[in-house]
């Protein structure tokens, strides 16, 4: 055969194996969802493409088999042709003995295969595979019709190759009907990462998403507002007392109670009893709503779904002995994804302010939740508050002056009211250490 026609031929076997490599790419690259989405919108060559990914054996075994020919193939035809050209002309050339012709055959035949091997991996692998990287949909798009005839040619071939490869994976204890796993949690944190890491995902917006994941590992009890913050309303309260609060507190819905704040009858829609108090008949429990109530350890993503359920803005939770420990609102559920959320009353808080000596002064309504996120560790505490934890180390009503050491905190009671817990200084320390009361 003429040298122009074996090099065309060779350009030629690899150019089938580049394209195969290719199709490989582009097809198990392709996200299945987003061609499932297209082919419910009707595109015909999507349906096309989901009927190939669905079936992957199918389509890998074809491919398999065009890689596989086009290599060998090549390398019979390179090993006939090539390297008997390559013998010839090293022994015409340096005028070798016959006797040395074996080992000339033989390393010329290395020799070919080498460079074969080169043009083959770049030319036939990849650089087609980076291109299919960076256009696979295109390319799918493109080649679904000849994979889909070539599948059902070797139609017979792929049975018995997916009969022998299947009986392999079952000498493995590899069951080849196993549906693959589920895309989890930490996969799209990952894939989020990879994202940022490249550009092309905004910082805010994958915050917002893992901040989502959060939500069915926190608890109402860690993100309420405590019993003693909450501002609420006897039912016996007169107009004055009414509009007093109103306009002092600035809040949309407050809790009305009947003789004890664990006997909350109803939240009072303060919009509601603005727009009717002065008419004569008008009675503040009109303007109430029927309160829902909620155990501590409810997770957030549950009480978000109850309170849309329920179409109610703020839920009252219990504790586990029937006390009401707290309010917690749609507003504090939506600033656990999207971070503090301040309007036009709100005097900004800024909860770990740091100091000169490197220790921060926390605001004593910081759940342990929040610290622990900030200084990136993990508490080991059933408390959910600062008052709960130095009542739980301390075994007693903390007061101002009271320290402890937990995780590598340094943590100091700075101010008080009322028996709780209003400022506290932490310091990070270099070692944990166990927790102790230092007096």
């Amino acid at each position: 055969m003429d040298i122009v026609k074996q090099l065309l031929l060779q350009l030629v076997l690899i150019l089938l194996n580049a394209f195969f490599a290719a199709t490989e790419i582009a097809l198990i690259s392709l996200n299945e969802k987003k061609v499932e989405a297209l082919a419910e919108e009707g595109d015909k060559k999507a349906q096309r493409m989901l009927k190939i990914i669905k079936d992957p054996t199918k389509f890998l075994s074809a491919i398999q088999v065009g890689i596989t020919l086009a290599g060998f193939l090549g390398s019979a035809f390179a090993a006939d042709n090539f390297a008997e050209r390559l013998s010839g002309w090293l022994t015409r050339t340096f005028e070798l003995p016959a006797t040395a012709y074996g080992a000339i055959e033989t390393t010329s035949v290395i020799v070919i295969t080498l460079i074969l091997s080169y043009f083959t991996l770049v030319l036939g692998e990849l650089v087609p595979k980076r291109i299919a990287m960076r256009h696979k949909e295109k390319l799918a798009n493109a080649v679904c019709g000849i994979i889909s005839v070539l599948t059902t040619i070797l139609k017979p071939v792929i049975w018995f190759l997916t009969v022998s490869t299947n009986g392999v994976l079952r000498l493995f204890g590899i069951d080849p009907n196993e549906k693959e796993e589920a895309v989890s949690e930490e996969d799209i944190v990952i894939m989020l990462d990879a994202g940022a890491d490249e550009g092309t995902l905004n910082e805010d917006d994958i915050t917002y998403i893992k901040n989502v994941f959060k939500l069915d590992r926190l608890t109402a009890a860690e993100i309420m507002t405590q019993r003693s913050s909450i501002v609420a309303l006897p039912d016996t309260a007169g107009r004055e007392e009414i509009l007093a609060a109103i306009r002092t507190e600035g809040y949309s819905r407050i809790p009305v109670y009947k003789d004890t704040l664990d006997n909350v009858i109803g939240i009072l829609q303060v919009r509601e009893y603005l727009l009717h108090f002065e008419e004569p008949d008008f009675q503040l429990t009109d303007a109430l709503l029927q309160p829902i109530f909620v155990p501590e350890s409810l997770a957030l993503d549950l009480l978000l779904k109850q309170m849309q359920e329920e179409r109610v803005h703020l839920a009252v939770v219990i504790s586990e002995y029937g006390v009401v420990s707290g309010v917690v609102s749609i507003e504090d559920i939506v600033e656990e994804i999207l971070g503090e959320i301040w309007d036009e009353r709100d005097e900004v808080v800024e909860f770990f302010r740091p100091q000169k000596d490197g220790s921060f002064l926390v605001d004593g309504s910081v759940s342990l939740a929040d610290v622990a996120e900030h200084f990136g560790i993990e508490l080991e505490t059933e408390a959910i508050s600062f008052g709960g934890l130095f009542a739980e180390v301390l075994g007693k009503v903390p007061e101002a002056g009271d320290t402890l050491t937990l995780e590598g905190l340094a943590m100091t009671v700075t101010a008080t009211e009322l028996h709780r817990i209003t400022e506290v200084q932490i310091l990070p320390v270099s070692s944990a250490e166990k927790p102790e009361e230092e007096k």
